[in-house]
């Protein structure tokens, strides 16, 4: 199993997006009419600090969190806040500083603070708009993201089951209905290529105008060819909206959110996988008894409040399988729902060290409320749960993956 926590901090910047050794044409195509702006345009970036580990026995932290703040967050103080990152940094006088070129590069900056520490940065997201963000990771690879929004009208059934058959699997979704529906495409690379971007904006915008113009405010069970005799599933339009660019864009991976709380990915290599999101809300206190009060205190700041505090937390799980072609499904909505529901349900509404078992004994650290999760859940999905996500705060995130 592998650990993970994250820590959100935002920050400001202007930059410009212009490659010296390219004519102005060749940077608009590669970087979109933002190229032409002489003295940079402005961003509020959002940095995701990710680092893995084995979290302390005793105290079931992984890394202290406010760590990754305090060090992480004087670098960006230092070098990126409210700075024209072209001249401003160094690092930029020759680089361009794109949402990839931006995340591997404080990834190299703030890695080195955390050499001695048990815990190791491994990638640092990067999301500069709701639309665009990167991801680069401590063994080179670097990921770039692109999100678009469509409205579509649907019923959720497969012409390859009986009437009973797609009403079991399905429910009222098999009647008439829409959703505002955000995709995500996602191109990924080993390492950050010579080249300044993974796909050029021109390229970019191209595909996902036609994307747009076969999907949006269209009726999927009778408008798109494409689609025609097979099952409308969110794991099917996910699906098809990864293999109808395979030939135009490099894509590793397309997200699909139908909802909020639910997706579906389908990955090149034709992995397929479902996503739900449950929100539940618990008190809690962080202490270790076998620490004097001080030692607690300075441990875990306000955290530590003998009285405790609470947390509308977010859980999703991530189940994996095999596409279906018969039903287009890879698992039935209602039962994964279910399933998350019913493992959140001793938690709720109660504070996690005095009124639940798994707390008595441990600290109700994030770290260790996911782990605890864990087990109860995977048995309710049938051992199929990949990654478990838990969001303490907008700001702290931690993830249990199989691996």
């Amino acid at each position: 199993m592998l650990l993970t926590v994250s820590k959100r901090v935002e920050f400001s910047a202007s930059r410009r997006l212009f490659s010296r050794k390219l004519s102005a044409e060749e940077n608009r195509k590669l970087f979109g009419e933002e190229s032409a702006a002489p003295y940079g345009t402005g961003r509020n970036f959002v940095a995701y600090f990710v680092f893995s580990g084995q979290p302390d026995p005793t105290t079931g932290m992984l890394i202290n969190i406010s760590e990754i703040k305090e060090r992480a967050g004087q670098i960006i103080h230092d070098r990126y806040d409210h700075r024209f990152l072209n001249e401003d940094n160094p690092a930029f006088r020759e680089k361009v500083p794109t949402a990839e070129n931006i995340c591997r590069q404080l990834l190299d900056d703030v890695a080195p603070l955390f050499s001695g520490d048990p815990a190791r940065l491994v990638a640092v997201h990067l999301r500069e708009t709701p639309e665009r963000s990167a991801t680069a990771y401590a063994n080179g690879a670097i990921e770039a993201n692109y999100w678009f929004d469509f409205s579509a009208a649907r019923r959720t059934i497969s012409p390859h089951l009986s009437a009973p058959e797609n009403e079991k699997l399905f429910g009222i979704s098999t009647g008439e209905h829409g959703h505002n529906y955000r995709a995500r495409l996602t191109l990924r690379a080993d390492s950050v290529p010579p080249e300044p971007a993974l796909a050029t904006q021109e390229e970019i915008s191209s595909v996902i105008q036609s994307l747009r113009t076969q999907l949006d405010h269209k009726n999927l069970n009778r408008d798109l060819d494409a689609l025609r005799g097979k099952p409308i599933t969110t794991e099917s339009l996910a699906r098809f909206i990864l293999q109808s660019r395979s030939g135009k864009i490099p894509l590793s991976w397309v997200r699909l959110h139908e909802r909020d709380d639910f997706f579906a990915e389908a990955w090149s290599d034709d992995g397929m996988f479902l996503g739900m999101r449950e929100v539940f809300s618990a008190a809690h206190r962080l202490h270790v008894p076998s620490f004097s009060d001080a030692k607690n205190a300075d441990l875990f700041g306000k955290c530590n409040n003998p009285r405790g505090h609470g947390h509308r937390y977010v859980a999703e799980a991530t189940i994996g399988g095999e596409y279906d072609e018969r039903s287009g499904a890879l698992a039935n909505f209602e039962e994964l729902r279910d399933a998350l529901g019913r493992a959140l349900a001793p938690w709720r509404d109660k504070h996690l060290d005095l009124e639940t078992d798994e707390f008595r004994d441990q600290p109700s650290t994030g770290e260790n409320i996911v782990r605890a999760l864990w087990p109860r859940l995977d048995t309710a999905l049938q051992q199929r749960l990949l990654r478990l996500r838990l969001w303490e705060t907008a700001n702290n995130r931690f993830t249990l993956r199989r691996v």
